[in-house]
């Protein structure tokens, strides 16, 4: 059940070298096509527009429109297009912000090339790029930077109501960081199942991939910062 065309993949950093030894790496897939380069946020834009690409590998540090907006920006035009944040170091607050903005995780520029394709295939499949686990850490570390409003307009309102009973103990999985092989263990069901339940979390609570279940849950109030334990304890 494989994709019948090409992954299109569009490369944004102010870096020419930068995008000539990625494109370099991801023209050796067949499944893989590189449909156009831009050096910044701006340009960026305007290429999703004309090109349409599946997956924006998108630097964050450029001059100008930097990869934060350009992400917001995307996201809000063409959702069908995934962005993969492009950084230098792990933990990064400009990477945690392209996060928020609607990035479906991120990479290290020194990302192996095989690390690289497979983070690729995985957003274009609809899955995040970066583990869940990455994403609890990154939100412990810049957790004070998150908007509290959100939480104190609707303190009656139960933002999971239109999640099952099973429905909840995923996303408490989810938000906690484990993958679907640690949900289908402490569940004692499948991992088929486990990304059954996942897929219908995200439709219900609209939200883009397994990261962003995350951020959601710590924006909701639902998960304290450096929590350790299981969130939303009953």
């Amino acid at each position: 059940m494989g994709r019948m065309s090409p992954i299109k993949v569009l490369l944004v950093d102010d870096q020419s070298l930068m995008r000539m030894g990625f494109a370099m790496v991801l023209k050796a897939e067949p499944d893989i096509e590189v449909v156009g380069e831009a050096a910044d946020g701006k340009r960026a834009l305007a290429q999703v527009s004309a090109l349409k690409p599946d997956v924006v590998l998108m630097d964050v540090r450029m001059p100008g429109m930097d990869g934060i907006e350009a992400t917001r920006q995307i996201v809000a035009a063409r959702p069908e297009t995934k962005v993969i944040v492009l950084t230098t170091f792990d933990l990064d607050e400009y990477a945690f912000g392209a996060l928020k903005a609607g990035a479906s995780g991120f990479l290290l520029k020194d990302v192996r090339p095989d690390d690289l394709v497979a983070a690729i295939r995985s957003v274009a499949a609809g899955d995040a790029a970066i583990s869940p686990r990455v994403t609890r850490r990154m939100l412990d570390l810049f957790a004070g930077k998150l908007p509290q409003d959100e939480v104190a307009d609707e303190p009656a309102a139960d933002p999971l109501a239109a999640l099952t009973p099973r429905e909840r103990d995923v996303f408490v999985a989810v938000a906690e960081g484990l993958t679907n092989a640690e949900i289908a263990e402490r569940l004692f069901v499948s991992e088929t199942t486990v990304k059954t339940h996942v897929g219908n979390i995200l439709t219900k609570l609209g939200l883009r991939d397994r990261v962003h279940v995350v951020v959601w849950a710590y924006e909701k109030g639902l998960v304290k910062p450096g929590e350790g334990g299981t969130p939303l304890a009953a």
